[in-house]
């Protein structure tokens, strides 16, 4: 037992789960799920660390690309796919890549993930450089495909970052940065989407957070770049507008359809006066942030 890694471990608290209560076991659960974000908050050093280098590659026109498999491959597709209409940003930007491809986020393909080549493959098909960040996610730490995929990124020079809940994995050592917090046995002994895969999406979402604010993607609290496709988040970007310029709501709502319901261009637009053309050519040259396109219509 004590050569298993302890995701795969037995926990004690949960030997009798199968005689429980319905009532005793969501308990169980949830007093097993308190302790996550205390094990991930002793990480935080670390994670800002990871951050840190992340921004560096983006600014200088990198991408961050997540690399998993089963449940960790699935978080990371699902941080990058929410990056775009979050931030406004281009679906390139940050991207996530599962063993077995795209089929693999609705259907086990479990078998893909201990080809250790396959993951250097893949992410070399991304055309993956040394301007890039590479974040491998594995909860045992010790998953071939993972593993090879942060190797191949690190010898060419990209930032590499592993999120894994092991301490010494290969993956930890693979990385220029390791963040690991240590959840403990599953209440499901080895069910690694339970604590261990609430954890990862703890941390996915401080780090793409974060960056994108660092990068400039929302002022204030705001989520000043994202994009309003259906009524729920049109509602929203005429109060993000109307807490942006003091407009009324119907101002905002005119204002927002002026700028083909973009609210960084409308926000442009009303800051400078100018035309929508100029407001999206100079957010186009200002990579999608708000102030740095106002302040050169300023200049």
């Amino acid at each position: 037992m004590s050569d298993l890694p302890i995701t795969e471990q037995e926990n004690e608290r949960s030997r009798g789960l199968d005689t429980l209560t319905i009532e005793d076991t969501l308990a169980l659960i949830n007093d097993e799920d308190h302790g996550v974000p205390t094990a991930v908050r002793r990480q935080l050093p670390i994670i800002a660390q990871a951050v840190e280098g992340i921004v560096g590659r983006l600014r200088r026109g990198g991408r961050l690309i997540y690399v998993g498999t089963g449940t960790s491959g699935r978080l990371g597709v699902l941080d990058a796919s929410e990056c775009p209409p979050t931030y406004g940003v281009p679906a390139e930007l940050v991207q996530g890549l599962i063993a077995g491809g795209y089929d693999a986020c609705h259907r086990a393909v479990e078998a893909s993930e201990d080809d250790h080549d396959a993951g250097a493959s893949d992410l070399a098909t991304r055309g993956v450089t040394a301007a890039d960040a590479v974040i491998g996610i594995a909860a045992s730490g010790r998953t071939p495909y993972t593993v090879g995929a942060v190797e191949h990124a690190r010898a060419l020079g990209a930032f590499t970052v592993a999120i894994a809940c092991v301490p010494g994995s290969a993956i930890t050592l693979a990385a220029e940065v390791a963040i690991v917090p240590v959840v403990g046995p599953e209440v499901v002994a080895g069910s690694t989407r339970m604590k261990a895969g609430t954890a990862q999406k703890l941390v996915l979402n401080m780090i793409s957070t974060t960056a994108m604010i660092q990068l400039g993607y929302v002022r204030g609290n705001r989520m000043t770049n994202m994009r309003a496709r259906n009524s729920k988040l049109q509602a929203r970007a005429v109060r993000i507008l109307q807490s942006e310029t003091g407009l009324d709501d119907a101002a905002a709502t005119s204002a927002l359809e002026a700028a083909g319901g973009d609210v960084a261009t409308a926000v442009v637009m009303i800051r400078t006066g100018c035309a929508r053309e100029a407001a999206g050519e100079a957010l186009l040259r200002a990579s999608g942030v708000i102030e740095r396109a106002i302040a050169s219509l300023c200049d």
